[in-house]
């Protein structure tokens, strides 16, 4: 089987989504399966997304889909750009390494001082969509490697 991978990162306008959605892109076309929150969420009505308000059904199924998706990943692969890491992110983060596995930052090049305690998750740290194949390599995660 595929190596699978959490993608995490702030949601919250058009740009975010686009440039996780083109890490994604990246992963896929290097043998890796990955699980986009905003993209790849089940048992959820595209109606249900509508609007700023959620009902706590939905909410509940979100929240379940993204804590299976992350329990079932090999590695978080986690976006953090802007002012902070952004809150959700963080919690993504933290899960991951809670758990024992490798967390990849990609900061795009931005000069930050970042959250110590975060950081100090963080497995390895790239400025840019193409360093995430070399620095899961260097970690060993590679695509089929691990057996059903």
């Amino acid at each position: 089987m595929n190596k699978y991978i959490y993608i995490a990162g702030p949601l919250f306008n058009a740009h975010e989504r686009s440039y996780l959605e083109l890490i994604a892109i990246e992963l896929e076309h290097n043998g890796y399966k990955c699980f986009l929150p905003h993209r790849d969420q089940s048992g959820i009505d595209e109606t249900e997304l509508n609007g700023s308000e959620m009902s706590p059904e939905t909410k509940d199924k979100i929240f379940s889909n993204d804590l299976n998706a992350l329990k079932n990943a090999d590695l978080t692969v986690a976006l953090i750009t802007g002012q902070d890491i952004d809150s959700g992110t963080s919690a993504e983060i933290g899960f991951t390494f809670a758990n024992g596995k490798p967390i990849i930052a990609i900061n795009a090049s931005e000069r930050r001082y970042r959250n110590l305690f975060v950081d100090g998750m963080i497995s390895k740290t790239v400025n840019n969509i193409h360093e995430i194949i070399p620095a899961i390599v260097s970690i060993s995660v590679k695509p089929d490697a691990i057996s059903d």
